[in-house]
C-alpha cells in the first residue's frame, strides 16, 4: 500500500516555493516569509525578486508598533534593501526602537523615512544611540514627529560621533532655540552632514545666532532649511553676518520668517561678499519694494546666486521695476519666483523690457499676480527677442482670450519655451483656438497647462485638431474646464493618434 506524503515547507520543491513568492508583493515577501525556517530562508535568498529588492515603499500602511517589530526583525539579516519608507504608520516610540535596533546590525540600509509616526524624544534617543554605531545610513527623515528639544539633544550628540549621515530632516518637530543650540554645538564638530532641514519649528533669533556661530566652524553643511520659524529681522542679521565669511553653504531657505525690509537689507549686504550661495528662498517674508531695492542693487553685481524665490511678498510694480534692472546686468540668475506679489500690467512691462536683453534666466514664475491681457502682450513682445527662457508660469493672472492670442502669436515663432502654465485664467474657446493654431506651428513647447479655464467642447476640438499636426507636445492639461462628452471623445481620439503626447488631462 502506497504511503501518502503530505507536503510541508521542508519538502516543497523550490520551484513551487518560487511560484508562491511570485504571487506576493514586496512587502509580504520581506514581512511574512523571513525567518520561517532555515530552508525557506535559503530559498528566499536565491529568489530573484528578493535578490534585487533595494527599495521598499510602505507609506500609510497602518503598520503600527507591532508591524514595525516584525519588519525590523526581517531587516536585521537583509543584505539587499537600501531605501525604506515607513512614513505615516503610527509606529510611535516602540516602533522607533525596533528600527533603531536594526540600524545597529543592518549594513546595507542607506535611506530611512520615518516621518509622521508619532515619535517622541524617547524614540529620538534610541535612534541617536544607533547612529553612534551605524556606518551605512546616509539619509534619515524624522519630520512631522514630536521629538522636541530633548530629542534634538539626543540626535545632536549622535552627530558628534556619526561619520556617515549626510542628510537629516527634522521639520515639524517642536524644536525651539534650546534644540537649535544643541544642533549648533554638534555642527561645530560634525564633518559629514551636508543637508539639515529644521523648517516649521519654533526657533527664534537666538536659534539663528547659534547656527551662525556654528557655521563659522562647520565646513561641510551645504544646505540649510530654517523656513517657518520665528527668526525675524534679527535672525536674518545673524545669518547675514556669517554668510559674509562662510564658504560652504550653497542653499539657504529662510522663507516664512517675517524678516521684512530690514532683514532683506542685512541679507543683501551679505550677498555683496558671499561667493558660494547659489539658492536663496526668501518667500513669504513681508518684503516690500524697499527691501527688494536692497536686494536688486546687490544682484546687479553678484555672480553666484542662480535661484531666488521672492514669492508671496509685497513687491508690486515698483519692486518689479527694481528687479527688471537686475535682468539687464546680472549674468548668473537662472530661476526667479515672483508669484503672489501684486504685480500688475506696469510691473510686468518693466520685467518684459528687461527680458529682451537678459541672456541667462531660464525659469520665471509670475503666477497669482494681476497681469491681465495687456501684461500678456508685454511678455509676448519680450519672447520675440529673448532666447533663453524655457519655463514661464502665468497661472491665475486674469488672462482672457486676448491674452491667449498674444501668447499664441509668439508661440508660432519662439524656439526656446518648453513649458507654459496658463491654468486658472479666463481663457475660453476663442483663446483655445488661438493656442491650438499656434501648436500646429510651434516645434519646442512640450508642456501646456490650461486647467480651470472656461473652454467648452469646441475648444477641446480645436486642440484635438492641432494634436494631429504637433510633433513636440508631451503634456496637455485641460482638466476642470467645461468640456462636454463630444469634446472628450475628440481629445481621446487625438491621444491615440498622437506620436508624442504622453499625458492628456481633460476631466
Amino acid at each position: 500500500m502506497a504511503t501518502n506524503v503530505i507536503p510541508t515547507l521542508l519538502t516543497l520543491p523550490v520551484e513551487l516555493v518560487y511560484r508562491i513568492l511570485d504571487h506576493l508583493n514586496d512587502f509580504n515577501i520581506l514581512y511574512s516569509t523571513q525567518n520561517i525556517c532555515k530552508r525557506i530562508n535559503a530559498i528566499l535568498n536565491s529568489y530573484h525578486r528578493y535578490q534585487t529588492l533595494t527599495t521598499l515603499d510602505l507609506r500609510h500602511n497602518h503598520i503600527g508598533a507591532h508591524g514595525a517589530h516584525h519588519l525590523a526583525n526581517s531587516l536585521q539579516k537583509n543584505q539587499t534593501l537600501t531605501t525604506l519608507d515607513v512614513s505615516r504608520n503610527q509606529i510611535g516610540d516602540r516602533g522607533a526602537q525596533h528600527f533603531a535596533n536594526v540600524l545597529q546590525q543592518n549594513h546595507t540600509l542607506t535611506t530611512l523615512n520615518l516621518s509622521r509616526n508619532r515619535i517622541d524624544n524617547q524614540g529620538a534617543k534610541d535612534f541617536a544611540n544607533a547612529l553612534q554605531e551605524n556606518q551605512t545610513l546616509t539619509t534619515l527623515d524624522l519630520s512631522d514627529n514630536r521629538i522636541g528639544d530633548q530629542g534634538a539633544q539626543h540626535l545632536a550628540n549622535a552627530l558628534q560621533q556619526n561619520q556617515t549621515l549626510i542628510t537629516l530632516n527634522l521639520s515639524r518637530n517642536q524644536i525651539s532655540d534650546q534644540g537649535a543650540q544643541h544642533f549648533a554645538d554638534a555642527l561645530q564638530q560634525n564633518q559629514t552632514l551636508t543637508t539639515l532641514n529644521l523648517s516649521y519649528n519654533r526657533m527664534g533669533f537666538e536659534g539663528a545666532e547659534y547656527f551662525a556661530d556654528a557655521l563659522q566652524q562647520n565646513q561641510t553643511l551645504t544646505t540649510l532649511n530654517v523656513s517657518y520659524n520665528r527668526m525675524g529681522f534679527e535672525g536674518a542679521q545673524h545669518f547675514a553676518d556669517i554668510l559674509q565669511q562662510n564658504q560652504t553653504l550653497t542653499t539657504l531657505d529662510f522663507s516664512l520668517n517675517q524678516i521684512g525690509d530690514q532683514g532683506a537689507q542685512y541679507l543683501a549686504n551679505a550677498l555683496q561678499e558671499n561667493q558660494t550661495l547659489t539658492t536663496l528662498n526668501l518667500s513669504h517674508n513681508q518684503i516690500g519694494d524697499q527691501g527688494i531695492q536692497y536686494l536688486a542693487n546687490v544682484l546687479q553685481q553678484n555672480q553666484t546666486l542662480t535661484t531666488l524665490s521672492l514669492s508671496y511678498n509685497r513687491l508690486g510694480d515698483q519692486g518689479a521695476q527694481h528687479l527688471a534692472n537686475v535682468f539687464q546686468r546680472n549674468q548668473s540668475l537662472i530661476t526667479l519666483d515672483l508669484s503672489l506679489n501684486q504685480i500688475g500690467e506696469q510691473g510686468v512691462q518693466y520685467l518684459a523690457n528687461a527680458l529682451q536683453q537678459n541672456q541667462t534666466l531660464t525659469t520665471l514664475n509670475l503666477s497669482y499676480n494681476r497681469l491681465g491681457d495687456q501684461g500678456a502682450q508685454h511678455l509676448a513682445n519680450a519672447l520675440q527677442k529673448n532666447q533663453t527662457l524655457i519655463t514661464l508660469n502665468l497661472n491665475y493672472n486674469w488672462l482672457g482670450d486676448q491674452g491667449a492670442q498674444h501668447l499664441a502669436n509668439i508661440l508660432q515663432q519662439n524656439q526656446t519655451l518648453t513649458t507654459l502654465d496658463l491654468s486658472l485664467n479666463q481663457i475660453g474657446d476663442e483663446g483655445a483656438q488661438y493656442l491650438a493654431n499656434a501648436l500646429q506651428q510651434n516645434q519646442t513647447l512640450t508642456r501646456l497647462e490650461l486647467s480651470r479655464n472656461q473652454m467648452s467642447g469646441q475648444g477641446a476640438q480645436h486642440f484635438a485638431n492641432a494634436l494631429q499636426h504637433n510633433k513636440t507636445l508631451t503634456t496637455l492639461n485641460l482638466s476642470y474646464n467645461r468640456i462636454d462628452h463630444e469634446g472628450e471623445q475628440h481629445l481621446a481620439n487625438a491621444l491615440q493618434q498622437s506620436e508624442t503626447l504622453t499625458t492628456l488631462k481633460f476631466l
